[in-house]
């Protein structure tokens, strides 16, 4: 178990990086106790989500599109140059012993970088846990060998295809622990209900992450949930009340839903965004942002060329995406829960309270 002090913020916070376990303190006081205050930020991002790739080599024959899933990254446009080993073992340097994990990604499977072992090993001799998510397309026994021997999780998109399942199986087979990352939007709402009603996702999984689909990149409005659509109500009513053979997970961008359509779900097991606050991304060209999502407009970027992470991380551009979080629906009795969701993608908030009052 790793354990850090943040001097700056007044809390401690823990990672196991064999099981992934992480928990923090709340604030403490003078004398050390706990005040059972959540502090609202880190001094330097506790995970970094490295956009190692720059292009998808998957991205011309339309993979996203046919499985349904519209790519935020704007995959079939982009190609721009893969992140250098150089640049990424920067970044590596100035994390080591501050960030717990990096979460590799970017605009293609990470597993097909040229530096993909190289990237890999950097983490290790850096004593920090990578994770990626991927399509599993170009999976190769060499690849999953690399998984096991490195990752601490790895994530298959739900891309409803043979390799989908071929690279789930590999990677269960090896002793992995196996992800499903399923985009969550109107047009696949119905499937995600019927899975999980009938339990026919793969056997075998660790976890099924549900993404809340955003209008970015390739996403499109028509595919935003709406909190007030039967559909939406009852899939979180199913998650609400159903227990699995595998764990369910969401990303931040979903906490207003749970906050909204859920009653048994304890609070405590979910966070609001930790854009800017707990996690930044960073593109293969050096920007960082305060969220990924960002990777289009690059509204609140802070160029790494030439600088630091942790000046990025104090720049007016992250203080302003964190100003959402601090002025959104001060009236609301859950405002310490969801904090106003999304700063990016307003529409995509789920939550029709009076109350609502984003910044």
């Amino acid at each position: 178990m790793i354990r850090k002090y943040d001097k700056k913020n007044k809390f401690v916070s823990m990672f196991d990086p064999k099981t992934g376990f992480y928990a923090r303190t709340g604030i403490l006081d003078e004398n050390g106790k706990d005040t059972g205050i959540d502090p609202f930020m880190t001094s330097f991002p506790e995970l970094i989500d490295i956009g190692i790739m720059g292009h998808c080599i998957h991205g011309k024959s339309g993979l996203c599109v046919k499985s349904g899933v519209q790519c935020y990254q704007n995959g079939l446009e982009t190609n721009s140059p893969n992140m250098t080993l150089e640049n990424f073992k920067k970044i590596a340097n100035e994390c080591k012993g501050k960030t717990y994990q990096f979460a590799l990604g970017g605009c293609g499977d990470p597993d097909q970088h040229e530096n993909f072992e190289e990237i890999l090993k950097c983490c290790k001799e850096h004593n920090i846990i990578p994770n990626f998510t991927s399509s599993g397309l170009g999976f190769t026994p060499e690849i999953v060998n690399l998984c096991k021997k490195y990752c601490g999780a790895v994530a298959i998109s739900w891309y409803r295809s043979e390799y989908t399942l071929k690279a789930i199986n590999m990677l269960i087979n090896a002793g992995v622990k196996t992800n499903i990352h399923y985009v969550l939007g109107k047009n696949s709402i119905d499937e995600a209900i019927d899975r999980l009603k009938n339990n026919t996702f793969p056997m075998g999984i660790k976890n099924i992450i549900f993404l809340l689909h955003k209008n970015v990149g390739l996403g499109s409005k028509e595919n935003i949930l709406d909190i007030n659509d039967n559909k939406t109500k009852e899939f979180f009513k199913l998650i609400d009340e159903t227990r699995f053979d595998f764990q369910i997970g969401f990303d931040s961008c979903s906490v207003p839903g749970l906050v909204n359509l859920t009653k048994e779900i304890n609070p405590n097991s979910y966070d609001s965004c930790e854009g800017g606050r707990w996690s930044m991304y960073i593109t293969a060209d050096m920007k960082a942002l305060p969220c990924s999502f960002d990777n289009q407009e690059l509204k609140w970027a802070y160029d790494l060329s030439n600088d630091t992470i942790q000046n990025a991380w104090e720049s007016s551009q992250f203080d302003e995406f964190r100003s959402h979080f601090k002025n959104s629906c001060p009236s609301c009795k859950h405002r310490e829960e969801c904090k106003g969701g999304c700063p990016i993608r307003r529409e995509i908030v789920l939550c029709n309270s009076k109350n609502k009052d984003l910044k």
